[in-house]
């Protein structure tokens, strides 16, 4: 963890130069943020919202997640701002502002979904924004029977395992200030869509949408013409940053815990690894770490990273230890 008070431009990668697009702040300058703003979330709480492996605690929440969430509070109130000087530069009365559209990207056992959690739940305590609803991608998987009868099962998370169009169609409805939007769910349990079950969001203020891809740039079609990508639609972006190596660790030590918890259940897409000794647990986690999860990240997810509004780096306790955070 970084413990210097200080902050400069650009990342590791970026530190030749003497300008850079990006603000980079070490965990301590960016904790000194928040100094004068009060945690809404209390240790039970914060203890529910923890995903497997992470390490998330009143800390971190206090030093990362609340200026984070002050941050984002902030964008929300200028984007309200923008809508109501449009109005008066129109001269008439707009249709409501739509909801603000935050994508949240980075691998699969990064973190994200945790981030998304404390997010929603931080961001909902603001009095400007109460309804904050989040949405995770993998609802919009393409069943497995499909991804069965196109030959990728195997390639599940990569960007051609999703109904990409559905997963546009559905972040378009919302920028078009639909009164109610539907999402499909998924089962991790079941490794699969659930046809019959339904995410249903009303007139939120905030949608957090995360999932692997979501920074994925638009597709260049046969004739030359680029489509529109979901990130299109994004008022704001946070990619879960960390090292690949360290995030491979990670994966694995998820598979071990999993391996004594759900892959127990009889009902289990995994149960099938669940009789596994520890060595023979260690080997198949590796392996398709490095047959699926490790390609995805390198080939599709990291590339999009310098998509990114703001990028959170963690270390190899989970904490994060810097914010990139791109200039205005």
């Amino acid at each position: 963890m970084s413990t210097g008070g200080g902050h400069r431009n650009g990342g590791p990668e970026d530190s030749h130069r003497e300008f850079s697009p990006y603000i980079e702040l070490d965990r301590s300058a960016w904790a000194a943020l928040a100094h004068e703003t009060t945690n809404p979330l209390t240790t039970g709480e914060i203890r529910s919202l923890r995903g497997l492996g992470d390490s998330l605690d009143l800390d971190e929440v206090q030093e990362v997640y609340l200026p984070l969430s002050r941050l984002l509070s902030l964008y929300v109130e200028s984007a309200g701002k923008l809508h109501r000087e449009q109005e008066s530069f129109l001269h008439q009365r707009t249709p409501p502002r739509t909801p603000f559209v935050i994508g949240l990207a980075g691998s699969v056992a990064v973190g994200k979904s945790t981030t998304a959690r404390v997010l929603q739940q931080m961001l909902a305590h603001w009095p400007e924004h109460p309804n904050v609803a989040l949405i995770t991608t993998d609802g919009f998987l393409y069943p497995n029977a499909e991804l069965e009868r196109r030959g990728i099962m195997q390639r599940k998370g990569f960007p051609e395992s999703y109904d990409r169009r559905a997963l546009l169609r559905f972040v378009v409805d919302i920028k078009s200030g639909k009164d109610e939007v539907e999402a499909p769910t998924y089962s991790h349990l079941v490794y699969d869509v659930v046809d019959d079950q339904k995410v249903v969001i009303k007139r939120p203020d905030i949608v957090i949408i995360e999932g692997l891809n979501v920074l994925q740039p638009a597709r260049v079609h046969d004739d030359g013409r680029a489509g529109l990508s979901v990130s299109d639609f994004f008022d704001f972006s946070v990619y879960v940053d960390a090292g690949t190596s360290h995030i491979r660790d990670w994966y694995v030590e998820r598979f071990l815990r999993l391996r004594e918890t759900s892959f127990r259940d009889p009902g289990s897409y995994f149960a099938k690894y669940g009789d596994l000794t520890h060595e023979e647990a260690v080997a198949e986690a590796t392996r398709i770490w490095d047959a699926i999860n490790g390609p995805n990240l390198a080939e599709n997810v990291l590339p999009t990273r310098s998509r990114a509004t703001l990028v959170l780096r963690k270390d190899r306790d989970h904490s994060v230890r810097y914010v990139r955070l791109r200039k205005l």
